[in-house]
């Protein structure tokens, strides 16, 4: 179902505590990760360097003293190969594919890294292999010891990995604290001038580096924006101030007009025609000044006495349309803390889109505990219009035949934001429109439906 809500803009501030350290957490981050890889990759091929020189230093040592064996054993086979410390040799002669250990007859002359079984307990050695078509040589070395010395070593160098990442990290969080120090004195510089008229000065609080530019730069976009501001204010007040001169003497004009006796019917209703678009711009008047200064109003205003009067202003605006304006509710049953003038200028435009665009039917005003509907038996709601019915400039798919800037529904968003109500707009049941007005929300509860 289409709709479209308005809703106040989330509380200052929201979100800026969840991201405040990301930044520094990434500088922290890069910097582990880059002690974690450099550190990771060293210890790699520290290992994979040393396995594969021992293995073939060893290797070729073992191979070369088999050569010269197999050399002397041809000249002499009485030629032995002397035990050394953990390398034992081994010659089969024409009985050699039955006296040859079951799992050396396939190998090929070559260095080789072998598992076997002793008394019952794995162990690891390296065999040397040299095999001629009269004779086979096999030299054997015990490698358990130095599997184990590996081991350790894996061992020490996964420590070291861990110990440079910690230590990586330990530099980056010192680097990033004084990275971000300055940083974190600039936003705190600009929340402490959040509350003041004129923005304070930052770029004298640092030194000339790219923080200080920053700093620099946002003090020549705090002046501009400064000067925008108090010029729109300037602008709003004088016009505020020049309007309410000519309203205040149409006013006391139509006064002086409506006290006179005999007055036919149809001059006296032009003059309450005139009366009520006086008081009309008198609060749009005072709504866009509220607006335009950020700052709410107060007053104990009675949301049924102004939707009454609102009904009555509009009545006249019927013409020839079959349409009924209905009031249900009870005076004050709804008060609001606001200036009549904003409840009259929000409520008002909800009123007058639902009598513009209804041309039979009902238009009612229900009021609730601590909201007010709507009620229009109209065209109804399309789904574009829902996507973009509080758009400034925005006129609806049913405003073809009607006057108006498609700005009224954007000042009730606007209204809603500085006094954080709620606006919605949604499809009737049958037909129409149901806009609702809520008046309850505040805090985190605006973002809720």
């Amino acid at each position: 179902m289409p709709q479209a809500e308005a809703a106040p803009s989330a509380p200052k501030g929201l979100g800026r505590r969840r991201y405040r350290r990301r930044l520094r957490s990434r500088i922290i981050l890069s910097f582990a990760l880059l002690g974690l890889g450099l550190t990771a990759m060293f210890a790699i091929a520290a290992a994979y360097v040393g396995a594969v020189v021992e293995d073939q230093a060893v290797g070729t040592v073992l191979k070369e003293n088999l050569d010269d064996y197999a050399e002397r054993f041809y000249q002499d086979q009485t030629a032995q190969l002397s035990p050394l410390g953990s390398v034992r040799a081994y010659v089969f002669g024409p009985d050699k594919w039955h006296n040859a250990q079951a799992d050396w007859i396939p190998l090929e002359s070559g260095v080789y890294n072998m598992n076997g079984i002793e008394d019952g307990e794995p162990f690891v050695y390296r065999l040397v292999v040299k095999k001629d078509p009269d004779y086979w040589f096999f030299v054997a070395q015990d490698m358990t010891s130095t599997a184990e010395v590996r081991a350790r070593i894996k061992l020490i160098l996964i420590a070291a990995v861990v110990l440079f990442t910690v230590l990586a990290g330990i530099i980056g969080w010192w680097s990033a604290s004084r990275v971000m120090r300055p940083v974190s004195e600039l936003a705190n510089l600009l929340g402490a001038s959040d509350d003041s008229a004129r923005p304070v000065a930052l770029a004298p609080h640092f030194p000339d580096d790219e923080v200080g530019e920053l700093a620099t730069a946002l003090d020549d976009y705090a002046a501009r924006l400064t000067e925008v501001v108090q010029r729109d204010r300037e602008f709003n007040a004088d016009v505020s101030h020049e309007l309410r001169t000519p309203l205040a003497v149409i006013k006391g004009a139509v006064e002086l007009l409506l006290s006179r006796p005999g007055l036919d019917d149809k001059t006296l209703a032009r003059l309450q025609r005139i009366q009520r678009a006086e008081a009309q711009c008198t609060d749009l008047i005072s709504a866009l000044l509220l607006l335009s200064r950020a700052e709410r109003g107060h007053g104990n205003t009675d949301v049924y006495r102004v939707a009454e009067q609102l009904l009555e202003a509009h009545r006249p605006q019927l013409g020839a349309k079959a349409l009924e304006l209905c009031l249900e509710g009870e005076p004050g049953r709804l008060v609001v803390d606001a200036p009549e003038a904003a409840v009259s200028v929000a409520l008002g435009n909800l009123i007058g889109n639902a009598v513009k665009y209804t041309t039979a039917g009902t238009v009612v005003v229900r009021l609730h505990e601590r909201a007010v509907d709507v009620i229009d038996s109209g065209p109804g709601l399309s789904a574009e219009d829902a996507a973009h019915l509080f758009e400034r400039g925005y006129r609806g798919s049913h405003a073809e035949h009607t006057h108006g800037g498609g700005i009224g529904l954007s000042i009730v968003r606007r209204l809603c934001r500085l006094y954080q109500w709620r606006v919605r707009v949604v499809p009737g049941a049958e037909r129409g429109v149901v806009a609702t007005l809520r008046f309850d929300v505040e805090g985190d509860e605006a973002g809720t439906g």
